[in-house]
């Protein structure tokens, strides 16, 4: 449970460095870039991957991730700046719906009653967390962030799955080379912004990438080793990584940052933890 719980602290340092970079004054481009070639050096020093296969991965999905990675990252950060970590990390956490939905209707696979009452809390879940009584034109649009954590997420996770289908490929190479074009994705938008716009590359944001970027890489590093450490109880790291990360975004937001949460929006929080169990429970007894 140690590599859980070192995942869930690393997924939740990811929001809260975003959120603390508008406070810094943190050029986000930047970092998210340095995140990339943390992640690229790390990969050599954990992954081992074999770079033999790196020449001939499946280019086109590697590619498709690669560019949504960065992208999304981006709004990811524009989300929790905008609406706070507490419902952001909601919105991440029930992205999961999407490839569950994509089981069903891509898939053919048979759905339970309790796998379809978890898909109907886990919509209700997403509403109510995400709803406020009186708000703005410009505070109604910022709530397309968390629709697109919600949307990009899930299909990052299909994404994923099918590049880890590919048997005939180490599945840590595949992911060294999906973080290589990421860095190039962002690079590129960062000369963009150098060139046209004008905007200064400073140290600082180069620091700030680094640390992300470590945290980044080890949230993934430690929620893999916590599926091989618990390879019989798979539902388990999944139950515990998504509602811990709920639980203790939840925490941070509200205390942290004094994230303003509703009675509804609690309501809400309830239930995205309820269809999470539910759903996890599903798969423990479709085993």
């Amino acid at each position: 449970m140690i590599y859980i719980f070192l995942s869930i602290c690393c997924s939740v340092t990811v929001a809260v460095l975003l959120k603390l970079a508008k406070r810094y004054q943190i050029n986000v481009l930047q970092a998210v870039m340095w995140n990339y070639l943390a992640a690229i050096l790390l990969s050599f020093v954990f992954f081992r991957p074999v770079l033999d296969t790196v020449a001939v991965l499946p280019s086109p999905l590697v590619v498709l991730l690669g560019v949504l990675l960065p992208v999304l990252f981006l709004i990811l950060s524009a989300s929790v700046r905008k609406i706070g970590i507490v419902k952001t990390d909601i919105a991440q956490r029930l992205s999961l719906f999407i490839p569950i939905l994509a089981a069903l209707f891509l898939f053919g696979e048979n759905f339970s009653r309790l796998k379809i009452a978890g898909l109907i809390v886990g919509f209700i879940a997403i509403f109510l967390t995400l709803f406020r009584k009186s708000a703005s034109k410009a505070e109604k649009f910022s709530y397309v962030y968390p629709v697109l954590v919600f949307i990009g997420f899930g299909v990052i996770d299909v994404l994923f799955k099918q590049l880890a289908i590919d048997k005939s490929i180490p599945y840590t190479s595949a992911l060294l080379a999906v973080f290589g074009v990421s860095f190039i994705v962002a690079l590129l938008i960062l000369a963009y912004t150098v060139v046209l716009k004008k905007q200064k590359v400073q140290l600082i944001n180069f620091a700030c990438g680094i640390v992300l970027g470590c945290f980044n890489f080890c949230n993934i590093l430690f929620y893999m080793k916590a599926h091989r450490a618990m390879s019989d109880n798979p539902s388990t790291v999944f139950a515990a990584m998504n509602m811990g990360v709920i639980l203790l975004g939840s925490i941070v937001g509200i205390m942290l940052f004094k994230e303003k949460v509703s009675r509804i929006n609690y309501i809400g929080i309830a239930l995205a933890l309820t269809a999470i169990l539910l759903i996890t429970l599903s798969q423990a007894n479709a085993v």
